[in-house]
Order: C-alpha cells, then structure tokens, then sequence
C-alpha cells in the first residue's frame, strides 16, 4: 500500500506541470548518448509519448554528427572540423543528408510509433520548412545559416495529433542545389521561436552548465551566462548550446534546458518536478 501511495503522490505532484504545460509547444533538441544507447532510445521515446499524452506538444529536432562521422570513415571521405563546427563539402553533404533524415530520422519515427505515439519525419526540405545561406562557404562548403522558417507544415502535422521529428537539412533558393547541413542546436533554437514554443530543452552528455569547480548551476539568466561565457567558465561545447538557449529566450520562449540525456526520464524529471534536473535558463 506505501508503494502504491508513493505511486500516487508522484502523479500529483506532476499535476500542476501538466496542466500548466498543457497545449504547449516543446522543443527537444535530441542527440549525444541518449541517441546512440538502445536503452536511453527506449526510454527518450516513453517520455515523449507520456508528454504527448497528457496534451503536450513535444517537437524533436536531431544531429547525428558521430553516425555522420562514423560513415564518413567507412566510406573513406576525409572530414575535418573548424571551431567545432564540421566542413560540408558536396560529398559529406550528401552523406550528411542519407544518415540524418534517411538513417536517424527514420529510426526515431519507428521507435516512437512503436511505443503507440504517432510521428512524421521531416527534413528541413520539406515543403521549404528551413531555408538557409552559406555560413562561409569558403571555410565551411554547404554548412549554412538558417534564414527563413515556413512554420505551417509543422503546425500542420501537430494539428492532425502527430509528433515531428525533424532532422536538420536545409533547403536552398538555387535550383538543383544539395542543400546545406545546420547546426541542430542552432536549428532546434530557430524552430522553436518561429514555432512560438513555451521550452527549448537540450539533451546533453553532461549534467547541464557546471561551475569552475565542476557543481551544476540549476539556475541562469541571460545576464549571468553571458558573464560565465567571459570569464571561461562555460567554454567549448557547451558555448554553442548556452548560445542556441539565448536566441531562443530573445525570440520568445519562456525557458531553455540542458539536461543530461544520460539519465533516465530526464525530460520528465525536468519538465515535471520542481527541483529539475539540468540547468534552466531564463531572460
């Protein structure tokens, strides 16, 4: 009988979230070992169908930069990387192409439909949803820098009750263009202000933004990361996801996560208990 209370207790107190969060918009941008472990696979796909469940609205967007990485190996093509971010050339960008939303994409869709939620994956391409320019093409190829958002195909798929899964290919203006390879970080970020998102969630291989002596900082605001950033105390890979989780707060959404994916449930700990899980960021 304890155990069974304890059971219920949790309900309630995931209550209130639920039904603040009701008919919201949530962005996860998903990758790092949650993507890549079988087990944290099953468990990513029993939160989203939990979230959509109880009438959320969750939107997945996804990298893929170790299975690129790691075909482009098997296949011989050279790949370097400049300030982190990967040279697409017209070779890597096709491959880039095949493993996303012909590799990735596809297996998110099918787990998710599996665990009895309905899903649709997109690329960026599809029906012109992302547009995009070269970052720098002669230092980065077809690695590009989103300018226009169609939100109608996405809200269309949420209406008709699917979740999308949206893998991070942008299309060009140009006729017969390969299209270009974008950050999904970046990408997740964009989605989720054109969309008008509530959170931006991050799933991450680390606990969230760490203090120089490697304790989690559950809370920030714009001013005090901005600060953290200066003084070197969030640095590397965690710059660009701190970035991504600015743009999306100055465009309009209420709150940015950086969770650790390595945690089981870690969605639901975050978006539906008090104490969290990751770090939050607001303005």
């Amino acid at each position: 009988m304890k155990r069974k209370m304890e059971v219920v207790q949790t309900l309630l107190d995931a209550l209130p979230y639920i039904k603040k969060f009701h008919n919201e918009k949530v962005v996860i941008k998903y990758g790092g070992s949650a993507q890549t472990s079988e087990e944290l696979k099953q468990k990513f796909a029993q939160d989203i169908v939990l979230l959509h469940t109880v009438g959320m609205k969750p939107i997945i967007v996804h990298g893929g930069g170790k299975s690129i990485t790691s075909l482009l190996s098997d296949l011989g093509v050279d790949t370097k990387f400049v300030d982190g971010q990967r040279v697409t050339t017209k070779e890597v960008m096709r491959i880039a192409e095949m493993v996303l939303s012909g590799e990735i994409n596809n297996e998110i869709v099918s787990i998710l439909n599996a665990y009895g939620t309905k899903a649709i994956g997109i690329s960026g391409k599809d029906g012109d949803f992302l547009k995009a320019i070269p970052k720098d093409f002669d230092n980065f190829g077809y690695t590009g820098t989103i300018t226009d958002i169609n939100p109608e195909i996405v809200n269309n798929i949420i209406d008709d009750g699917f979740v999308p899964v949206i893998a991070p290919i942008a299309t060009s203006s140009k006729l017969g263009h390969p299209g270009f390879n974008i950050n999904a970080d970046l990408a997740a970020s964009k989605i989720a202000v054109a969309l008008k998102a509530r959170k931006i969630l991050f799933l991450t291989d680390t606990q969230g933004v760490l203090d120089k002596d490697m304790n989690l900082i559950t809370n920030l605001d714009i001013k005090k990361t901005q600060e953290l950033k200066k003084d070197g105390t969030i640095s590397g890979g965690m710059v660009p996801k701190v970035d991504a989780c600015i743009e999306a707060l100055r465009g309009g959404v209420k709150k940015a996560h950086i969770i650790d994916g390595r945690v089981e449930h870690s969605m639901l700990l975050e978006i539906l208990t008090s104490s969290g899980i990751g770090t939050c960021i607001e303005l």
